[in-house]
């Protein structure tokens, strides 16, 4: 059988490239992003727009951001085929650590700040010897490094709270960008930021762009990609949303800091993972251990520099939770460690390792942030929260299992 490839898609080599395929929808990738959006209808519905606006959407981002920030790197942990239960407790003990240094101490924020990173690195570069060179399992040593960073912080605070932090830690935690050249009109929507909207627009342009290559890349190698009708509807899609999303936010207080920061983050951990070495092989160890080690990948520095790397997360949203409460306190990070990686199995993450995104990874904790945000707008008691994050947990594992062996069995036949 012969086939026509468009000239679109013919490779300089003059061989014919797969023709593009029909309209299609891998549940597994997409469901995500389809539920969030339902998520989001529903809540709206139910608090009558309250959840879409400009102020409410900020203090989702705010109130969460820390959250996000571990999602992050649990995201590559789960992605190895390891867990980290100490997350919670290395945020509670860095905040402690970097109020003692800025506060107590005065020890200027900055070089307070990159001691308290450096400390993260240390507790994850000690989690990650026992793991990774002595061969304890991930789950028994986060978890015994959850109730010893637990008692480390009660021994550093004294069991009470030291605050407040200095001006540029709490801006960074609770502060907005300045609007540098005034606000221009949006008709009904009234005045917003004009530096804001620029940064959506160049957001904007840049995921457009980083499509494009994608699919160009993916054309190269005979692969099959979607049809340009489709290319351009989904791209628009997803340049709308986030275009939709800087608008708010500018007419609210512009963007926040620690979305400045968010976005720096996801940028470089989403590079790291698709186009780095290091990233290929944290998925190597992930998908097949034992083909992996055969390759000759490094595992066991690989995983000690995950652990790492969780450390120095950690630290971050640590700094990032006391700067935004303007205290550290002893009962900081509790149970941050489940929210993180509920929000790595929602957005997708495999249960037994190898598959994930940081994309999908944020996606999950918002999906997180927007449930207890709309709960809380309808005036849902905390144990209903509970319940349904419990479920919707519950569910996306369910949903990513049933998915694979679905995949199996059409693969069978």
């Amino acid at each position: 059988m012969s086939s026509t490839a468009s000239p679109e898609i013919e490779r300089v080599s003059g061989q014919p490239a797969r023709a593009p395929r029909r309209f299609s929808f891998n549940v597994r990738q997409s469901g995500i992003y389809v539920a969030f959006a339902l998520i989001i209808v529903l809540f709206s519905a139910l608090t009558g727009g309250t959840l879409l606006q400009p102020e409410n959407i900020s203090n989702i981002i705010v109130q969460n951001s820390y959250v996000l920030i571990l999602a992050i790197g649990m995201i590559l942990v789960i992605i190895a085929g390891h867990i980290d239960l100490s997350a919670g407790s290395v945020v509670a003990v860095t905040g402690a650590v970097s109020a003692v240094l800025m506060v107590n101490l005065n020890v200027p924020w900055l070089p307070a700040l990159l001691i308290t990173l450096v400390v993260g690195a240390l507790i994850g570069a000690w989690q990650g010897y026992w793991i990774a060179y002595f061969g304890i399992p991930a789950f028994i040593v986060t978890l015994a490094g959850m109730l010893v960073f637990r008692a480390l912080t009660l021994t550093v605070l004294g069991n009470q709270g030291i605050g407040p932090f200095p001006d540029p830690i709490r801006t960074l935690s609770n502060g907005f960008t300045d609007g540098y050249l005034g606000n221009v009109g949006l008709g009904p929507l009234g005045g917003a930021d004009l530096v804001s909207l620029l940064v959506g627009v160049l957001v904007v342009g840049g995921i457009a762009f980083s499509q494009w290559r994608a699919r160009r890349g993916r054309m190269n190698y005979l692969q099959e990609v979607d049809p340009l009708p489709v290319f351009l509807l989904k791209t628009g899609g997803a340049g709308v949303v986030v275009l939709a999303v800087v608008v708010q936010l500018a007419r609210f207080k512009n963007i926040p800091w620690v979305l400045v920061l968010l976005a720096a983050l996801v940028l470089f951990y989403s590079l790291l993972t698709t186009r780095a070495v290091f990233g290929r092989r944290i998925y190597a160890i992930g998908g097949n251990l034992q083909a992996a080690t055969l390759s000759g990948v490094k595992v066991k520095s690989v995983v000690f520099w995950i652990f790492v790397n969780m450390g120095v997360l950690s630290a971050l949203a640590g700094v990032i939770f006391a700067g935004r409460l303007n205290q550290a306190g002893p009962t900081a990070g509790t149970s941050f460690e489940l929210d993180a990686i509920a929000a790595a199995f929602i957005g997708g993450a495999a249960v037994q390792g190898g598959v994930g995104k940081v994309v999908g990874a944020i996606t999950g904790g918002l999906i997180m942030a927007v449930i207890n945000n709309g709960m809380s707008l309808i005036g849902a008691p905390s144990e209903q929260v509970m319940l349904v994050k419990g479920l919707v947990l519950l569910a996306a594992v369910a949903y990513d299992i049933w998915t694979k062996r679905r995949g199996g069995v059409a693969a069978t036949r």
